[in-house]
């Protein structure tokens, strides 16, 4: 682990030549301390320079953008520029959102799709303002949180981000090791299945070495099998095509209980991960951009928008998939129900199932054994390759989201496999002691747990990218206008509001034990304040003027 070099650096400039243009007046800029007022190395030219593999997501040259006088569409660009929107939609496809959406679906039947519609376009929004940051100002959203915030916020803040890495790599390895459980006709252990996740990270950092491109085809082929997986079993359900559009279009849940809507509550924390705004900031940034031409800067903004849109809906429909399947299949059924059609398949797979009236109960195991039991075992298996390709998919991206978040917030490198071991080993510990100790059915309160902490972290993604995307100081006329202010506002507090109800709720399952009350106590106290500080910042940039500091047009 080593510091950046900043010898014979400006603090003012970055390498680049522009100002670090912060959310403050210039007279404050000249006051502030010299650690606060340090403006972060832009990475751009180095990451073209060096082949080290501290470098993250840049091992080749930036990827070119086709020159052409014509301001027409272009799929030429578009190809060019596509790559980083589907690397983000994977976030939007791990175990964690699948298990939400089946249990939505078992709930309340097709009544929760328009809450998977509408946070999926909330995602692209605040996804687009992400883009958006890493585009215009040449840094990813750590790396501006390493300027624009003080030490100790910011060192909250990466702590939160950690968290959240950490947790999203658990439901990966959960979805793993279960998937691998279900292939290997129970022979493979769940525990075993997760000190495999161990091993086969590190082949994914293989990957890395054969370029840039072939790495983002790679993940796409990932999502295609998870589309054609999760597809298949839409087909062979067949659900009804009526009953579904409603679900979509119409908003409600006419007879849902409390659970039901902490379900679709749950369904927006699963969607909108807060690593992901670190991510998609940082992986435009492997596109060669002349952020000096503001005609440039549009024209990969709007190619960003439409590429990340397209990935998005691909997204969408796969989560539909998963939703529906279970919607007509367990919709209305007791576990006494499940159990019987299993006996009937002589399925071997029924010794963790319930046997009693209580509404069915599914997670990524037990939907996966309901499949095999009504559809055949063909059934059972496409859906572990799916919740496999799941898992898989999102290894890397949890890696470059770590690497990005530890390089920006502490302004230091660690080679990929060092990166990928830390978080893996972390994630591996509690989840193998549950899949050891207990048995697979309690991996479900584990992932609905690791839900709950990532909805906890969201406020410090989504307010440090409506901060900075506000401020004309950083994003000069490619700052947020007054509707997109609003809007961003109106999101910024739906989000948060959405995610508290859901806390809220749920946190009386794990209140339980004076030194976890204790624990929570005090951890309340940094939580708020440091929300408190963000917030300040964020109506600060909101109404920072308009002047002569302009990241594209103020190059001196």
């Amino acid at each position: 682990m080593e510091n950046r070099d900043y010898n014979g650096y400006n603090p003012l400039e970055d390498d680049m030549g522009y100002k670090d243009n912060r959310c403050v007046s210039e007279t404050e800029n000249k006051e502030s301390n010299g650690v606060d007022n340090l403006a972060f190395t832009s990475s751009t030219n180095n990451l073209e320079k060096t082949e080290s593999d501290d470098t993250t997501y840049f091992k080749e040259a930036r990827i070119k953008i086709p020159e052409s006088d014509s301001t027409a569409f272009s799929f030429r660009k578009l190809w060019a520029f596509t790559g980083p929107g589907f690397l983000v939609s994977i976030a939007f496809l791990d175990p964690g959102n699948i298990e939400c959406d089946l249990q939505a679906g078992t709930a309340a039947k097709y009544q929760l799709l328009w809450v998977v519609l509408w946070s999926t376009v909330l995602g692209l929004y605040v996804q687009w303002l992400s883009a958006r940051l890493g585009v215009v100002t040449g840094h990813h959203l750590a790396e501006l949180c390493y300027i624009e915030y003080k030490k100790y916020p910011r060192m909250f803040v990466w702590i939160m981000m950690e968290i959240a890495i950490i947790g999203s790599d658990i439901q990966e390895v959960i979805g793993t090791a279960v998937a691998i459980y279900l292939l290997s006709n129970q022979i493979i252990p769940v525990w075993g299945g997760v000190l495999i996740t161990l091993v086969d990270t590190f082949t994914f950092l293989m990957l890395d070495k054969y370029g840039l491109r072939k790495l983002e085809m790679f993940f796409a082929f990932l999502i295609a099998v998870m589309a054609l997986s999760f597809g298949y079993e839409f087909a062979i359900v067949q659900p009804n095509m009526k009953e579904l559009t409603e679900g979509l279009i119409i908003p409600g849940c006419d007879g849902c209980s409390t659970k039901s809507w902490l379900l679709g509550v749950g369904i927006v924390g699963a969607v909108i991960m807060p690593h992901n705004l670190y991510l998609h900031s940082g992986l435009v940034k492997s596109r060669d951009i002349d952020r000096t031409n503001p005609h440039k800067v549009r024209e990969a903004n709007k190619y960003f928008f439409i590429e990340t849109a397209i990935a998005l809906a691909i997204s969408l429909v796969i989560n539909t998939f998963v939703l529906t399947v279970f919607a007509h299949g367990l919709y209305g059924k007791t576990n006494a129900d499940v159990v019987e059609v299993c006996y009937k398949a002589n399925s071997p797979y029924t010794k963790y199932l319930e046997n009693n009236t209580a509404p069915a109960e599914t997670d990524i195991y037990r939907g996966g054994i309901f499949l095999g039991c009504q559809f055949g075992v063909l059934a059972l298996y496409i859906w572990a390759v799916g919740i496999l390709a799941a898992g898989q998919s999102s290894t890397m991206t949890g890696c470059y989201a770590g690497q990005f978040s530890m390089e920006g917030f502490l302004n230091l490198q660690w080679k990929r496999w060092k990166r990928v071991l830390f978080t893996r080993l972390v994630a591996i510990l509690p989840t193998f002691c549950v899949a050891f100790y207990s048995n697979i059915t309690d991996l479900s309160s584990l992932n609905d747990l690791m839900n709950a902490v990532m909805s906890l972290q969201l406020p410090f993604a989504v307010i440090p990218t409506v901060a900075f995307t506000s401020s004309s100081q950083i994003m000069g006329e490619f700052a947020n206008g007054l509707f997109s202010k609003i809007f961003s506002l109106v999101t910024l507090i739906g989000l948060l509001s959405i995610n508290g109800a859901f806390l809220f709720f749920t946190s009386a399952d794990y209140l339980n034990n004076a030194y976890v009350i204790v624990g929570v106590s005090v951890y309340s106290i940094f939580y708020v304040v440091t929300c408190i500080y963000l917030l300040m910042h964020m109506f600060r940039c909101m109404m920072s003027s308009r002047g002569s500091t302009n990241l594209i047009t103020n190059t001196s």
